[in-house]
């Protein structure tokens, strides 16, 4: 008996403004409007892909204290656009990033419980945190988190979510128009949580959604970040492109999965990728190679690069070197409100330095080598093998797509890569599931079961 092929993971990404978006394309359409989002998600829903991601932007970028065009956000509140998502789509899955570290447990137990609610069960949540004081300011409390304090604070405000949410059953709705008595349990929705970093306790008001739990995703490489995914999220986003490294991350997340309790696939395994499609295989390298050299200019190569060395490095020539120099990480800031996602900025600028040596590339070609989001490219036919080995051979469970064209780019995926995934029987042809987390595959939460409230 063979084994049943694995199916891929779809969801699709928009992004905003940065260096992955073409924005100025004079085909590009806006990065706002509602039209943008509801293109995208229907096409999405028309490839039968599982869920549409929305990444979060709280605060525009500064480059040495100045707002840089290149990589200005533009991303409108998550729950607006979700929800107005909700209503024109049926069976696509609803992710948003939202922070743990600018955001109380109550309400975003509520936000993501009315969501499931409004979605009939599509609701999933991108946990992220923060220790920037640049976004911070934009807070009441500004950046007051100490960077040590950021895991354990997340970790926190998703076990008082899971609280509130657990706070109401499934059968706690009487709704008896005879008797005239709505709640079957008077205590519904009663909670108490103390940890180190709230103390709260209420009456929550959102009664049990379809998913119990809305689907949670994390992201992550570093120990604290893969044991916490490991231990809590449905979904952890990879930064591996390359099979060898993927396969090594996918072994080590399934394991601590096991480790920590839980099932091999309780817990999905999803790198982020772009796509350049062609009628041939050297139509779409040219193409590639083109789009490339447009997105990252050499203003770009010097931006992106600063962001590692934390020093101006708008003297360097982008087609020379890299630089020689270390990076100053103790230095002020110059580039603020990006996430930081190097570890090791020695490290790095070292690795870059010896990509640049050993494949002859310049500044900007090295930084536009090592910075892209693990290109799809070639014919249809080969992305689909493409995606469909790297899944089946454990590199993922699926991929998080995004397209340098908003919002027209993902409708060539749809129509000439989705079929032949299909064909292969890689992807479903039909929703089988009602919610996300059918979909995903992932097992339901048990009704019965309260998560524990006292840390």
């Amino acid at each position: 008996m063979s084994t049943p092929r694995k199916q891929v993971i779809l969801g699709a990404y928009l992004g905003g403004v940065n260096h992955h978006t073409a924005w100025w394309h004079p085909d590009a359409g806006s990065q706002i409007d509602f039209g943008a989002f509801e293109h995208t998600a229907r096409t999405a829903e028309r490839g039968k892909f599982d869920f549409f991601f929305l990444a979060e932007g709280l605060i525009l970028r500064e480059r040495a204290g100045k707002i840089f065009d290149q990589d200005i956000i533009g991303r409108p509140d998550t729950f607006t656009v979700l929800a107005s998502l909700a209503a024109v789509t049926e069976h696509l899955g609803l992710a948003g990033t939202i922070n743990t570290t600018f955001n109380e447990p109550y309400e975003l137990a509520r936000q993501f419980a009315s969501l499931d609610h409004l979605s009939g069960g599509r609701a999933a949540w991108n946990v992220v945190t923060s220790f920037d004081a640049f976004t911070g300011q934009n807070f009441r409390r500004g950046g007051y988190l100490d960077p040590a304090d950021r895991y354990e604070r997340a970790e926190e405000t998703l076990n008082a979510v899971r609280a509130l949410w657990d706070s109401w059953h499934a059968e706690d709705l009487a709704a008896d128009k005879a008797s005239g008595q709505f709640l079957a349990r008077p205590d519904a929705g009663e909670f108490s949580f103390r940890g180190s970093q709230f103390d709260i306790a209420g009456r929550f008001t959102v009664p049990r959604s379809p998913q119990g739990r809305p689907v949670v995703l994390q992201a992550g490489v570093s120990p604290r970040g893969r044991a916490f995914a490991a231990a809590n999220a449905d979904a952890i986003f990879s930064p591996y492109g390359s099979l060898p490294e993927a396969a090594n991350f996918y072994r080590d997340i399934k394991s601590r999965a096991v480790e920590a309790g839980r099932g091999a696939d309780d817990i999905k395994i999803l790198p982020s990728a772009s796509f350049v499609l062609g009628d041939t295989e050297a139509e779409a390298i040219e193409k590639y190679h083109v789009l490339r050299d447009e997105q990252v200019t050499g203003q770009t190569a010097l931006i992106l690069l600063e962001q590692i060395w934390n020093r101006d490095l708008s003297g360097y020539d982008p087609e020379g070197p890299v630089p020689a120099i270390d990076p100053d990480p103790d230095g002020p800031p110059i580039i603020q409100g990006r996430a930081f996602v190097h570890q090791d900025r020695f490290a790095t600028a070292e690795r870059l330095r010896q990509v640049a040596e050993a494949k002859k590339l310049t500044l900007r070609e090295v930084v536009a080598d090592q910075f892209e989001r693990g290109p799809l490219v070639g014919t249809p036919a080969q992305v689909a093998e493409q995606i469909d080995t790297f899944v089946q051979s454990d590199g993922s469970d699926g991929f998080i797509l995004g397209s340098h064209l908003v919002p027209w780019g993902l409708d060539e995926f749809v129509d000439r890569v989705v079929p032949l995934l299909q064909d292969r029987g890689a992807l479903r042809t039909h929703y089988t599931g009602t919610t996300l987390r059918d979909n995903l595959g992932l097992p339901n939460v048990r009704f019965d079961t309260k998560f524990s409230a006292d840390v």
